[in-house]
């Protein structure tokens, strides 16, 4: 039976995981790129951008379990796209755009795009197909679950999606990174979820980058 996990989630100290003012040219608004430095320093990540080097250590050992068992993902529009409640209209979100991830998506598996304006689905290389719905978090797990094959569904964000399927209890292992920084405004992973610390078994790890790894487990 498929297991739904959330893995390499950045959030900062005050609970956000993006920032304020998304657009195209700024994914995670006035954030940058500060809740993914740590990632961006590992070799995990720079062999996926085909690049050389990258730290070998505790971050890299977290980075690298990102695609292990994993065979589809469930994701927001935000992750996909630059937010717009509408249709797919206007620059860079009209049916041209085909997501920030360039032709070969880190994915490799079929992605559910949770939208309340579905559209054709776009095959990418590399085995990446995203598939546009309109659905609940149950209903979307349940489409993911059998496009994965007997393998393990991830919930990729952003801080919305991974928000609703928490309370809907849906996560059976959520690996959150608490990185060192204040934002202060943005998409709250945290609202609305008042004790759900009792329903995991949680495990911290911390990092010479800064960053502490939280590994949440359902009890």
């Amino acid at each position: 039976m498929s297991r739904v996990h959330v893995h390499n989630f950045s959030i900062s100290f005050d609970g956000f995981g993006t920032g304020d003012g998304l657009t195209l040219d700024a994914p995670f608004g006035h954030a940058g790129e500060r809740l993914h430095e740590w990632m961006f320093a590992t070799g995990f990540w720079r062999s996926m951008a085909g690049e050389p080097g990258g730290s070998r250590g505790v971050d890299n050992a977290f980075g690298e379990l990102y695609n292990l068992g994993i065979g589809a993902e469930i994701m927001g529009r935000g992750k996909f796209g630059p937010p717009q409640g509408g249709p797919w209209t206007g620059v860079g979100t009209d049916e041209e755009w085909r997501g920030w991830w360039g032709p070969n998506p880190p994915f490799h598996t079929p992605v559910f795009v949770l939208t309340h304006h579905p559209r054709p689905s776009i095959e990418m290389e590399g085995g990446t197909v995203f598939h546009f719905v309109d659905a609940s978090p149950e209903e979307a797990l349940n489409l993911a679950s059998q496009a994965a094959g007997g393998l393990d569904v991830r919930i990729g964000g952003g801080p919305t999606t991974v928000r609703d399927f928490l309370a809907a209890g849906l996560i059976d292992v959520a690996h959150l990174v608490q990185v060192p920084i204040l934002l202060g405004r943005g998409v709250r992973l945290w609202d609305g979820l008042e004790g759900i610390e009792s329903r995991y078994d949680i495990e911290a790890v911390s990092s010479p980058s800064g960053v502490t790894h939280l590994t949440f487990t359902r009890r």
